[in-house]
Order: C-alpha cells, then structure tokens, then sequence
C-alpha cells in the first residue's frame, strides 16, 4: 500500500510541476485536466504526508525509551500509545483514500426515463419516477432543466430526459441505472387485476469539451418544424434539432425549446454525455472482475428494483433491501434506498481494492 501512496505523491508532485509550465497554462483543456487530477489527488496525499509525520514522531519517541530519565521514559511510553493509536486510524483512512473513485461522481447527471413493458401503465410510471426523481433534486436544491420528453395522451411519458445541476449528482443517481418494475391495478383495470410494467432509467454523467471532444466533421445536423406542443411560434419555424454522430450512429433530438439554437446545444449535451457512457461502458467490459464489485454495473437489461403498490413495498434486488414505505419514496426520499447502496459499493470496492495490487496506480 505504502509503495501505491509513495507513487501517488510522485504524481502529485510531477502535476504541480506541469501547472506551473507557461505552455501548461495556456492550454485551457490541458490545465483543467491536470487541476481535476490535482484535486482529486490532493487529499491522498495530504493524509499520506500526515502519516509519515506521525511516523517520524513515533520513531523519535522510541528513542527516548533509552533515556536514563523515568519520567521521561513514562512521557514516552504514553506518546507512543497515542502515535500508535493515530497511525493506525491514519492507515485505515489511507486505505479508504485508495478505494478505486469514479471520476465522474462530482458531475452534473442526465437521466433519461422511458416506459418499457406495460403500454399506458408503463407510461404512468415513468411519470412517477420522473417526479419522483426531479422531487429528489429540488430537495437537495439541485437544478433541474427538462432537455427532452415524449408525452402519452394519458398522462404519462414514453421518454422524459432530464439534467440535473448539482455538486455530486452522478454519486447518488448512477445506482438507479437500470430496468424498475412496478406491480398495481392500472386506473383503466375495471375488474382490480394487478398489473406487472416496466420502465427502464439511464444515468449519463455530464461529458464536459475536455471529457470528450466531438469533432464537427463527425456530426450531422438536421432542423425541421416541432410537432410537440408549444403553441403555433414552435410549429411555424425550424427550431427542432437532428444530430447524428456519424462514427457511432448514435442520434439525439431536441425539440422543446422555441430556439433552435438552444435546442442544438442541449442536444449536444445529451450526445456528448451518451458517447461518454458508451466510453464508460467499454472500459467496464475491460475490466470484468472489478465490475462484479460494483453495485449497477451499467447493465440496464437487468431489473434493479421492484414497486408493489398493493403492499406498499419497495425492493432493491441488487442487496436485498425491501422498504415498505413506497409513498415516501415516490415523493422523492429516495436517499433511504440509495444510501445502503452506496455503503454496500463502498465495502465491495474496498474488499476488491485491498486484493488487488493493480487497482491503484497513478494516472498517467
């Protein structure tokens, strides 16, 4: 571990010295991605620092069990429990320090929510989670910006894509990635059946220039008339926004804004922050044995948590959590849910990190 620490401060050290380079600084990608690994890096090495001190002081302090004086001696003896208890806490916080971090935890996050299974039902319930989710960001006084939706005549949603502004959104939103059921009597069932709908979420982080640069060449961009609502300024001008990435094939629309100029920027988020994920997403499949440590790999195909109106009940079947407190949770108190997620992801990456040698080296 301390040879993985001593690597990490080289880095650090060797960072600070490439901030301060003139054609560093000049170059705005080049300085904000070397500021991020600083920042990350910065408390590692703090703590680390911190430690070699406290065994500097321990070393000192045995060397005073040689003095004639007793009194002295008895000082020692009581620093040295104290030192010891200190680096011991101090190891314990360094090894918490080397559990392998996802980069993108403090982004800002894109969620995009679609009904699955279930036709109208399914629609519904993609409205309630979109409520569920946009009510959890008011709470923790996160921005929400509407970037895309799809709109059923019954209330509901066939596609809702979202932004959300906030310090550490991705950290709590990224374990709601994948496929939600919902089991209850649909307001159309005349004879009480209980009906099984699916909705699937997808949990982009925020892909900044200096994440992914997409190259104009590589982009085609289409504009035609809205066909959503927005009244007759939308429909008589051509402000909705086709992009296709041509490389990738992958396709984003945006249509909700009167500007067309707006829309494409949003639509060039969505892309970006898609072609980050499907970046993410090959990197994972690199590493197999670390991803089966991770609570939501990413795969989406699988369900991830269960809704039974009847009984109340909420399950999260990655731990094996059931709550019965669905209304709660509907309203946005989702944190009951997420933090033992988050708590089981942190053992699993630290039982993960402590076996294997090549999960902590320095970035290059």
């Amino acid at each position: 571990m301390f040879e993985k620490l001593k690597g990490v401060e080289d880095r650090f050290v060797e960072i600070e010295t490439r901030m301060s380079d003139p054609k560093i600084v000049q170059d705005r990608l080049a300085y904000e991605k070397y500021s991020r690994e600083h920042a990350e890096l910065s408390p590692i090495v703090d703590a680390y620092r911190v430690f070699l001190k406290t065994q500097i002081d321990l070393s000192e302090s045995k060397d005073l069990l040689n003095e004639d004086d007793e009194e002295m001696r008895a000082l020692a003896r009581e620093e040295i429990m104290h030192l010891e208890k200190e680096a011991l806490r101090l190891t314990e916080a360094l090894k918490k320090h080397l559990v392998p971090k996802d980069l993108s935890d403090e982004k800002n996050v894109i969620v995009e929510v679609r009904a699955g299974t279930g036709g109208d039902e399914a629609a519904l319930f993609a409205a309630d989670l979109f409520r569920m989710y946009t009510r959890y960001a008011e709470n923790m006084n996160w921005k929400v910006e509407l970037m895309g939706a799809s709109s059923t005549g019954v209330g509901g949603f066939k596609e809702v894509v979202v932004m959300i502004h906030g310090k550490g959104a991705y950290s709590r939103f990224k374990f709601e990635s994948g496929t939600h059921r919902v089991q209850r009597v649909p307001v159309t069932e005349a004879q009480g059946r209980i009906h099984t709908s699916a909705v699937t979420v997808a949990v982009l982080p925020e892909a900044e220039e200096v994440d992914i640069h997409i190259d104009p060449g590589d982009i085609k961009v289409d504009v035609y008339r809205s066909t959503g609502p927005g009244g007759q300024s939308v429909n008589t001008t051509d402000s909705a926004v086709r992009i296709t990435h041509l490389p990738s094939g992958l396709v984003v629309t945006c249509q909700d804004e009167k500007s067309q100029i707006k829309n494409r920027a949003k639509a060039m988020k969505v892309l970006r922050a898609r072609l980050l994920d499907q970046k993410i997403q090959e990197e994972n499949e690199k590493r197999a044995s670390e991803r089966k440590s991770q609570v939501g790999s990413g795969d989406r195909s699988g369900r991830i948590r269960t809704y039974n109106f009847p009984q109340g009940r909420v399950t999260d079947h990655r731990i094996g959590l059931t709550l019965y407190k669905l209304d709660q949770i509907l309203q946005g108190d989702i944190d009951q849910v997420i933090d033992p997620l988050v708590a089981h992801h942190q053992a699993q990456a630290l039982q993960h990190s402590e076996s294997d040698e090549h999960q902590i080296q320095p970035s290059a």
